[in-house]
């Protein structure tokens, strides 16, 4: 399993985890964005994107053929949603909304197989993304796969240090437009972004990888700069429309954004 494990390979190097969003459910986005390299992981999006329970096997292992680590976003905190996207071959969960640590230890105790939890036991088909025998699977999973957990909430800034210091947890990712929405403050405002600040300097004392969101390559490289770990860089979605909105601006010879607003 170890030479599968993209991006915690690359994070046990020291080297950024880079990825995208994937909100579409068909193989072949995730393929064509994964042939150009450069990404060492995907996430599923199954809270908010058109991806379901149906998808992930096929997803899962077409991701992990081109050389990155699925990640599987969950719709909610729930057992048996993690134990589904991780008997689908996921490298990873992330759940969001995690709120305490008492979240936190829960969500790991159901991603690890007993006697460290109490993941319901059957591996038929989760070895495939890593090319191992179903044998091998259960005996490196639980040192293999990633705990990732949203920090999207005032309440989890409030007890983003006693979540980080929760044994057995990989990651904390901050969800910055929740975040905002749920601490009702302006995105990009300054408690906004010392909420991000303090959970980026919880994740490092407690020797946990700091990710984030991003909407573009430019605020990713901003977060990088700031000691984060792991940012997504777009959207699938988000990428479409704008290439769309670029080459109908170039047709009309108008400025991006006000395209659609000629007809």
């Amino acid at each position: 399993m170890d030479k599968a494990t993209y991006l915690r390979n690359a994070l046990a190097k020291k080297e950024k985890g880079i990825g995208f969003w994937l909100t579409f459910p068909h193989p072949s986005i995730a393929k064509t964005i994964l042939a150009g390299g450069g990404f060492n992981w995907v996430l599923m999006d199954a809270e908010h994107g058109l991806i379901t329970d149906s998808d992930y096997y096929t997803l899962a292992n077409h991701i992990a053929a081109s050389g990155a680590s699925p990640i599987i976003r969950i719709p909610v905190d729930s057992e048996w949603q993690i134990k589904r996207a991780l008997d689908a071959g996921a490298h990873g969960v992330m759940t969001p909304m995690c709120h305490s640590a008492e979240d936190a230890a829960r969500i790991v105790s159901w991603s690890k197989y007993p006697p460290l939890g109490s993941r319901g036991y059957g591996p038929m088909f989760c070895p495939h993304t890593f090319n191992v025998a179903e044998a091998t699977y259960p005996t490196q999973a639980d040192k293999s796969l990633l705990v990732i957990v949203q920090i999207e909430s005032r309440k989890a800034i409030e007890n983003v240090e006693a979540i980080a210091a929760v044994p057995g947890l990989d990651v904390l990712f901050i969800g910055p437009f929740d975040l905002s929405k749920q601490m009702n403050v302006q995105f990009g405002s300054d408690e906004h972004e010392a909420a991000i600040q303090k959970t980026l300097k919880a994740a490092k004392s407690a020797g946990k990888t700091a990710a984030i969101f991003c909407s573009n390559g430019a605020q990713a490289k901003e977060r990088l700069a700031q000691g984060f770990d792991m940012v997504s860089i777009t959207t699938d979605v988000g990428s479409v429309a704008a290439e769309f909105d670029r080459q109908l601006a170039a047709t009309l010879s108008v400025e991006v954004g006000q395209a659609r607003s000629a007809y």
